[in-house]
């Protein structure tokens, strides 16, 4: 017993106790800042972006796309293409996720998540979510999984994953939607009790990412149910989607 104590006090507090201002490393690729003025139009990051994601005439990035892979900051020689570590990268609107060089940190936060004020009464306190792996490659899924670690520990804020549709609030769809999965997630958001919430979560669920041009993938769940959140990403950190939750349903700092 002694033993297990002294171990404890070793470790200290290993959670991240400001999860909203939590600092995150530099290498992270996050949100895009882009230098219209700098752009020549040469075409280089349109043809080296793996899913689409950029765009010219303006210079604009669709983050719903956009699998932080730094190809087009890389080959870009007039530093037109950067990207920050800021990770709050969440929108309540498709549209908010396309970003060009007008598109600032601050102004990004303050106006990306709009809050309903139904939402707020019902989950700011107690939110449970169904996660479907819609044809996934595991990787959101993984860090899914950590944001009820230790470090991250998102059930502080009574946000929790659960193994049924009918404990659930609401689901996380990660994965491009695969047609093996098409029936699953939408059985899945039928036993979710209503009011419920639909998040998509990672570059693959909002726009099917380097899949989108899959004959094997079914999208048409997205085109008959509203879409609340949308979460970028590919993975999604778990810094990402626990800012994203908490912005949406409690609107705080």
């Amino acid at each position: 017993m002694f033993d297990t104590l002294k171990s404890r006090i070793y470790q200290g507090n290993q959670f991240i106790k400001d999860i909203r201002n939590a600092p995150m490393r530099e290498q992270f690729r996050g949100l895009p800042l882009l230098k219209e003025t700098n752009c020549d139009n040469c075409s280089k990051c349109l043809n080296i972006c793996p899913t689409g994601a950029l765009s010219l005439n303006p210079l604009k990035i669709d983050m719903g796309k956009c699998t932080f892979c730094g190809a087009c900051k890389n080959i870009c020689s007039r530093n037109a293409i950067n990207f920050s570590n800021f990770y709050k990268l969440a929108s309540t609107s498709r549209e908010n996720l396309m970003v060009d060089e007008r598109t600032t940190e601050e102004l990004y936060e303050k106006t990306a998540v709009k809050v309903k004020e139904e939402i707020t009464s019902l989950f700011s306190k107690s939110l449970k979510l169904r996660q479907v792996s819609a044809g996934g490659c595991n990787g959101c899924e993984m860090e899914l999984n950590a944001c009820s670690n230790v470090n991250f520990d998102m059930g502080r804020f009574g946000i929790d994953f659960v193994a049924s549709p009918r404990h659930a609030d609401g689901i996380v769809i990660t994965g491009p939607i695969t047609k093996n999965m098409a029936y699953a997630l939408e059985d899945c958001y039928q036993a979710v009790p209503e009011p419920k919430i639909v998040i998509l979560c990672g570059a693959c669920a909002i726009s099917g990412g380097i899949f989108q041009n899959s004959t094997e993938i079914d999208r048409n769940f997205l085109l008959k149910y509203p879409i609340d959140l949308y979460i970028p990403g590919c993975p999604v950190h778990p810094l990402t989607f626990i800012n994203a939750i908490l912005s949406y349903v409690r609107n705080k700092k």
